[in-house]
């Protein structure tokens, strides 16, 4: 099992770790070929029952509630991206010398020989919109195109199914890259570094190390965020095909081999002719919804990659022109009493959170949740100038109290001390009495929502629901 197709799956002994999202499509793929399939999950729950019985019926085995042994015979395993590489099955691989694989690294290997070449995007914040952005540019430019991998349509759906692609707009998240060591881009970018699933990692230079996998073996170029360091470092390091280039984005004027911003509009430096004289336009700042910076980023990115596959510049300023934005994230509710009201409800980490707060002047922030681990003292101190005031909720929010108290004494902090779901209806309330015209209320919980929502999503219709109240 190195690298290159696996031809003859006949018979051989596979096990998937994890039923869920990509290990029930796994398992049924690999059945499919002819493989001996056996499905392990720590779980043994309902779900995990009737998912199993699915499987079971096609003549797939299942082991529930014993995802740490590996079953005798395995030649192969194939993860969820989710179990950590610190589990007891992984060191049992490791020891019995059998390669472990994500459904990202099953999907390359299973590619048709003229598959589509894979676009690919990685980051702590940004990686949904930008991909989401390419794929709109993509069909502009008249591209047989999908937004796979996180998102959109699966993986081996989009290499396997009937439907033949151009090219692949494809979302990485750190666990898949991780698992995918053979996979090889057309391009790739890794939009941002911040401090983020570090219980998965086990360190920040593992985290970062995951991440740039994606430039391994890129062929036309790598592209990176002039702004943040991290990531170019992780071009330099990258071992790439001959010829491949990097490419920065940047909100400031680009050099040349960079993309910019001059005075309100998008431009190109890199994929031009005499590239040290000359830059094109793509598209105006306004073209970009919403123009908040961290989002002309994406943008910009998001560019980056469809010029690195030859699109032509006016597809560009289409397809971005063409881009709704998924719900919650930096979603302008309403304005009451010549306040705006801004749901980023997806703003779950202080990276995030960071970037939605630079894109407003004066702003009662609404923040709180659950902090996984994080500290909230270069956020604040950051956005101190920022802030009319603040109204914490959720189980974390004496975390955020405490680096306001340090970095912005003079802010007026409500912290309200209940996490039922009513709690939201309050803190907009408490927000209206502390905003004054002209100024933002934004939702910006730089938190993780479980502690009183089901997710992010549910969090974000929360404050809409009471911004429509107050409106109302």
């Amino acid at each position: 099992m190195g690298s290159g197709q696996v031809t003859d799956w006949q018979g051989k002994n596979v096990t998937v770790a994890g039923l869920g999202v990509s290990g029930v499509p796994a398992a049924r793929v690999l059945h499919g070929l002819g493989a001996k399939v056996t499905v392990v999950n720590d779980g043994d729950d309902a779900r995990a029952r009737e998912q199993a019985a699915g499987l079971e019926a096609l003549g797939v085995t299942v082991r529930l509630g014993d995802g740490d042994t590996l079953p005798e015979g395995t030649e192969l395993i194939v993860t969820a991206p989710g179990w950590k590489p610190d589990k007891p099955l992984f060191a049992a691989a490791d020891e019995a010398g059998v390669p472990v694989w994500g459904d990202v690294e099953l999907a390359w290997r299973l590619r048709k020989p003229d598959a589509a070449p894979w676009l690919a995007v990685t980051g702590t914040n940004g990686k949904t919109t930008t991909v989401q952005m390419l794929a709109s540019i993509l069909t502009a430019a008249g591209l047989r195109t999908a937004a796979v991998g996180n998102i959109g349509v699966s993986l081996l759906d989009a290499v396997l199914g009937e439907e033949r692609y151009d090219v692949l707009a494809v979302e990485l998240s750190s666990y898949q890259l991780h698992w995918a060591p053979s996979l090889r881009a057309h391009s790739a970018a890794v939009l941002n570094l911040a401090p983020d699933h570090l219980d998965w990692h086990g360190s920040m230079e593992a985290y970062a190390r995951d991440k740039g996998r994606v430039y391994e073996g890129n062929r036309v170029a790598c592209v990176y965020n002039v702004a943040d360091k991290a990531t170019e470092d992780l071009v330099r390091e990258a071992d790439v095909e001959e010829g491949c280039r990097a490419v920065g984005f940047t909100l400031g004027t680009p050099g040349p081999s960079q993309l910019g911003v001059v005075e309100g509009i998008l431009v190109d430096r890199a994929f031009v002719e005499d590239r040290h004289r000359n830059a094109q336009e793509l598209a105006e700042v306004s073209d970009v919804r919403p123009p908040a910076p961290h989002n002309i980023a994406n943008a910009l990115a998001a560019a980056a990659l469809a010029r690195a596959y030859g699109v032509p510049a006016g597809a560009v300023r289409d397809g971005l022109r063409a881009f709704t934005p998924d719900a919650h994230r930096i979603a302008h509710v309403a304005d009451v009493d010549e306040v705006a009201y801004v749901d980023d409800s997806k703003a779950t980490n202080t990276h995030a959170a960071q970037a939605s707060l630079a894109a407003y002047e004066s702003i009662v922030w609404i923040a709180g949740g659950l902090a996984k681990g994080a500290t909230f003292d270069e956020l604040v101190a950051a956005s101190a100038k920022r802030l009319r005031g603040a109204v914490l909720i959720g189980r974390d929010r004496a975390l955020i109290r405490e680096a306001l108290a340090r970095h912005a004494p003079e802010v007026p902090v409500v912290d309200l001390d209940r996490t039922d779901t009513g709690a939201m209806l309050q803190a907009v309330q408490e927000a209206r009495r502390l905003a004054r015209p002209g100024d933002t209320v934004l939702l910006a919980p730089a938190c993780a929502s479980m502690d009183m929502f089901a997710n992010y999503n549910k969090r974000g219709d929360a404050f809409a629901q009471a911004v429509r109240e107050l409106g109302a």
